[in-house]
């Protein structure tokens, strides 16, 4: 098993490295992006855009860490992180039910 963490964190650290490509990521786009591209909007994604209001850390960063590239790389880190966290937890839980049976 900790031979899956290593890459996963490996992983983790290496995501900053997408800020320095220009643009968004590719299926990142928001409602915005995509009408200034001149793709028709969804009707799903119109329709859900707004359901989920609270985003821990929106784009991305931590707007209270500031601009500096460092910093917003440390945010991304943390995204990351926190990404594997839930997935790590979800796989758990899933994988204790079962078992517990």
């Amino acid at each position: 098993m900790k031979k899956l963490w290593i890459p996963l964190i490996v992983l983790a650290v290496l995501t900053p490295l997408g800020m320095l490509a220009p643009g968004t990521a590719w299926g990142e786009w928001g409602i915005e992006e995509l009408e200034e591209m001149g793709i028709a909007v969804p009707a799903g994604l119109q329709r859900f855009s707004d359901l989920h209001p609270f985003v821990p850390i929106p784009d991305y960063s931590i707007p209270q860490l500031g601009n500096s590239f460092w910093l917003q790389a440390i945010a991304y880190v943390f995204s990351a992180l926190i990404g594997i966290g839930i997935c790590a937890g979800l796989i758990y839980l899933i994988t204790f039910r079962k078992t517990a049976r």
